[in-house]
């Protein structure tokens, strides 16, 4: 199927095909046609899966420019709200639509004026959603459309009382509501059944590491940590590479390690902790290789569009399966191949052991030739030593 078959519109069309797509993914090709009927849809689609365009694109082939609010795109974080909005605007090119766009960390002027121009696109983190609305900068009454995007993240931020206030301040009659997350935990079930009416349900639930994916798990004792991620980065001939950890401090402390190890200047850290100015600058930095090396919390994981990673090493294993997959998921997109590592000490077994669990697969253990290892017994369950990770691959087209 090619997205001239899906009834989308003729200046859509045209952005699509400057973007370079050809092809729609399986949640584009579903979602598409639903969302054009005006349809309430779930869908239950991870990071890569192409879900942004598959509602961007219909929803602004069904919309005629008003100058007020008809669109409204909730995010759980800046970053993720700001892509989206580049993505709106990229694929308005050929159309009169004005989005904004409202998160904290910032000034509200620039975004106040947004508003007064007559946006009819908002994408919006809720908090300053809500700081607008009692401003007296946003109105509801002509939304049309409300998105919902990686709600399982909004409720992991404690974010759902918030937005079920957003709902409600929404008109409820002829309004469409698009439901999207990566999980559908019970109190979300719940939620979605509240505020949908008689939803198109999509799973395109990704639980497999793309086949394009060497990843591998590498046993170390607890207070060698740090000299193998320096020593399997040392190893690895990355273009560029993601470095995650659990926790913001954690990520200080790792940036700190690889720029006194010889990285220097090449090395920026990501984290809710950072000022949104300074974050926004790390990561364009990361993405124009202004910077070779990004450590970043799970914030840069879910749903960060940086095309051309190479290389992610996991400082540890991911407390939940889902996020491995999303972290990983950074390298070997767009049918290029790419390398992830894994740390893996003995307090985190079992956080491997859900992980294999939910991908269905046992991830193979390596050990890294002449790297002197202090003994513990996880280098006895089947590694298989390494000399050396294999080299940046070739870079394809720009993934979608």
């Amino acid at each position: 199927m090619t997205f001239d078959e899906l009834g989308l519109s003729a200046p859509i069309l045209e952005a699509v095909k400057e973007c370079g797509y050809e092809h729609p993914t399986p949640i584009q090709e579903q979602a598409i046609p639903q969302i054009l009927l005006g349809k309430d849809v779930i869908g239950a689609s991870q990071t890569g899966t192409g879900k942004s365009a598959a509602f961007a694109l219909p929803l602004l082939s069904r919309l005629e420019p008003t100058g007020q609010p008809q669109i409204l795109v909730l995010e759980p974080t800046r970053e993720l709200a700001d892509q989206l909005a580049e993505a709106f605007r990229t694929y308005a090119a050929h159309t009169p639509v004005k989005v904004a766009l409202l998160y904290g960390g910032v000034g509200y002027g620039a975004q106040s004026e947004a508003l007064r121009a007559g946006a009819d696109v908002v994408v919006a983190t809720p908090g300053r959603l809500v700081d607008h609305f009692y401003r007296g900068n946003m109105k509801f009454k002509h939304i049309r459309t409300l998105v919902l995007d990686e709600v399982d993240r909004m409720t992991d931020m404690g974010f759902l009382p918030i937005v079920r206030k957003i709902v409600n301040l929404c008109p409820w009659e002829g309004r469409q509501t698009l439901f999207f997350s990566a999980t559908m935990p019970q109190i979300l079930q719940g939620f979605a059944k509240w505020c949908l009416t008689d939803p198109v349900e999509i799973a395109i639930a990704r639980r497999e590491v793309a086949s394009t994916i060497s990843h591998a798990f590498y046993p170390v004792g607890l207070d060698q940590r740090d000299e193998l991620l320096l020593a399997l980065a040392k190893a690895t001939d990355f273009r560029n590479l993601m470095i995650f950890t659990r926790t913001r401090k954690e990520a200080d402390a790792v940036c700190t390690m690889m720029k006194n190890a010889g990285w220097g200047d090449q090395v920026t850290v990501m984290h809710s902790d950072i000022p949104q100015r300074e974050r926004m600058e790390a990561l364009k930095g990361f993405k124009e290789d202004k910077y070779r090396i990004l450590v970043a919390t799970d914030v840069a994981a879910r749903g960060i569009d940086v095309s051309g990673v190479t290389h992610v090493i996991n400082y540890r294993v991911p407390e939940n399966p889902e996020d491995y997959v999303h972290r990983i998921g950074r390298t070997g997109r767009a049918e290029a191949t790419g390398d992830a590592f894994t740390l893996l000490t003995a307090d985190e077994v079992d956080f491997a052991k859900s992980v294999e669990l939910f991908i269905k697969q046992k991830i193979e253990r390596r050990k890294l030739d002449g790297f002197n290892y202090a003994y513990t017994a996880l280098l006895d369950e089947g590694v298989r030593p390494i000399r050396k990770p294999r080299p940046a691959p070739k870079l394809h087209r720009r993934h979608r």
